[in-house]
């Protein structure tokens, strides 16, 4: 399953803390050419349950199907809150073919309104073998995350993170401070047992900018 770090992203923010770490982007696959070689199939496939429901979260697989090397899939979600958010983590499987790398293209956006929800419409892609059984596969949304927006780390986030590390019992504190003039969150303390970096791990973990499926959506190509 692929898994971009949302920590390592956090840390290069603006408001991230001003400790320099190694940043890890998420991978993406090459955007899909027009051309299709006349040898590899061209299926449409049906879906068994396209609408799914977690974490408060409706997803939809509107429809998927294979072109030459690429299964594709049109999906939309709803989405909290004004954050820009995105599938985060998506894997596609189909008897021993396990494939975690997609790319995705944004099809639309609809803004939450009015206290409703709102939509974010992709195309997810998966790359896979032109001989891959793809009869009977199941796409799996793990999961969807925003990226902290600059001003969000002191405003928005600490106070959750604060609160979860206090009910887990974790003797972690954060504060907002002023680094050259940006407001900034910072650890400025953490238990003796534990390392500066641990202390990061944690409290920059996806957890508190993702939000965990999964979206399960069996299909059957052919069909």
């Amino acid at each position: 399953m692929r898994r971009a770090s949302l920590l390592l992203f956090a840390i290069t923010a603006a408001c991230a803390p001003a400790a320099t770490r190694e940043v890890v982007l998420p991978e993406f696959l090459p955007e899909a050419t027009s051309a299709v070689d006349s040898s590899y199939p061209t299926m449409q496939a049906a879906v068994a349950m396209p609408e799914q429901s977690a974490s408060g979260i409706e997803v939809t697989l509107e429809r998927v199907w294979q072109e030459g090397k690429s299964l594709h899939g049109d999906l939309c979600f709803t989405v909290p809150d004004g954050g820009d958010w995105s599938i985060w983590a998506a894997t596609l499987q189909s008897g021993d073919l396990n494939v975690q790398e997609f790319g995705a293209a944004l099809v639309s956006l609809q803004e939450p309104s009015g206290g409703s929800p709102g939509l974010r419409c992709d195309t997810l892609t998966f790359l896979v073998p032109p001989d891959a059984d793809l009869r009977s596969g199941t796409i799996t949304i793990e999961s969807i995350a925003a990226y902290p927006r600059e001003d969000e780390y002191c405003s928005v986030y600490m106070p959750k993170i604060q609160q979860a590390l206090q009910e887990r019992g974790i003797a972690i504190t954060l504060e907002c401070e002023d680094v050259n003039g940006t407001a900034t969150m910072q650890i400025v303390n953490w238990p003796a047992e534990m390392t500066e970096a641990q202390a990061q791990e944690i409290v920059f973990d996806d957890e508190f900018y993702a939000i965990q499926g999964p979206w399960a959506f069996a299909f059957n190509l052919g069909q």
